[in-house]
């Protein structure tokens, strides 16, 4: 069992290179120049063999199954749960810091559920073998309700999210493409339904994911739970609303949040602008709101349309809008991986998963 400290430029191993996620994550490492010795891209049996380009050179994706771990000091798992409840023990076995993005360990009372500048102090205080990434709507969520509590204290939250068709990965896009070239082509024609059911195009969907028995949706039962976890308010009183909307990439949410003490606006979008990543676009015109298409740095969250309740001081509601696949997704995997690289202790590491 290998138990020295990660060298300073890591090999990184990238499962799921080719998806949505895997390819925003390789073109910021790129981008933003993350030092490493050697990336190896890693997919599923129909991607083996793809030469892509990374930085000056061009790498050949791995298949999966076929895929030895051995040498590779950080993984990033960017596919779906069934692919990292495999592979992520197997990468663990090997030595690797794992960061995993794809929810699979998000509940795990063991695994740290991370976003920077929230609770990153879970690295440093115990470095982690496993770190699990939370949703991309949790991020600014969590950010912004941390702050409000410090601030002036949460009684009740309730958020309403509007998901793009990325969400799903490449196969989500292209249903949403698709389904729209049709109906202009034929408005009278059955659209393809097989990632979105009803078809999403020139529609919405007022749930993501599969509906469970309580009537919540997965995702939001899954945002509730994170961003509890993360904040450390088991009992934080949030309602959440997931929507499905026919935009190709970039989410949006409108968030309500009643506070215990009064709230000045003044002071509540000073405070907003002081939040790490955040962009508060003021304005009285409609234009001045961002959108999925107008926002502007995709690595940034944006919020527009800051109100103070008009009966109460005591809450406020505003307008969220990101790049669901850079700001809510690589970007923050990307730090989380480096605070957790940097906050790895030497020692013996575990075998297998904490149980």
């Amino acid at each position: 069992m290998v138990s020295a400290q990660l060298p300073a430029d890591p090999c990184i191993v990238l499962v799921g290179a080719t998806g949505a996620l895997g390819a925003t994550v390789l073109e910021l490492i790129v981008e933003h120049r993350m030092r490493h010795r050697e990336i190896r891209l890693v997919a599923s049996a129909r991607s083996a063999g793809r030469r892509i380009p990374v930085g000056g050179r061009a790498e050949t994706v791995h298949d999966l199954e076929e895929f030895d771990f051995a040498g590779a000091d950080l993984v990033l798992f960017c596919a779906g749960e069934e692919v990292s409840r495999r592979w992520v023990p197997v990468a663990m076995a090997e030595g690797a810091l794992v960061v995993d993005a794809s929810g699979a360990f998000s509940s795990h009372p063991e695994i740290p559920l991370v976003v920077p500048s929230v609770n990153d102090r879970l690295l440093t205080e115990r470095p982690a073998e496993v770190v699990a990434v939370p949703s991309g709507m949790t991020v600014p969520l969590t950010v912004l309700l941390h702050a409000v509590e410090r601030w002036r204290g949460v009684r009740h939250a309730v958020l309403s999210t509007y998901e793009a068709a990325s969400g799903l990965g490449h196969q989500g896009v292209d249903e949403l493409l698709d389904g729209a070239e049709l109906t202009l082509s034929d408005p009278g024609a059955e659209l393809p339904a097989d990632r979105f059911r009803p078809a999403l195009a020139f529609n919405v969907l007022p749930a993501v994911d599969r509906i469970l028995e309580n009537g919540a949706s997965r995702q939001e039962q899954r945002l509730v739970q994170e961003a509890r976890r993360v904040l450390e308010l088991p009992d934080m009183d949030v309602a959440v609303t997931c929507v499905r909307v026919p935009v190709v990439s970039g989410h949006g949410a409108t968030l309500f949040v009643e506070t215990d003490a009064p709230v000045d606006r003044p002071e509540l979008v000073e405070l907003l602008s002081s939040l790490p990543d955040f962009v508060v676009h003021e304005g009285e015109d409609l234009g001045s709101a961002p959108t999925p298409l107008t926002a502007g740095d995709p690595d940034r969250f944006h919020v527009g349309r800051v109100r103070v309740g008009p009966h109460t001081s005591r809450g406020f509601l505003l307008w969220l809008v990101f790049d669901n696949l850079r700001a809510g997704g690589a970007s923050t995997l990307l730090r989380i991986a480096r605070i957790a690289l940097a906050s790895r202790a030497s020692g013996e590491r575990p075998k297998s998963l904490p149980r």
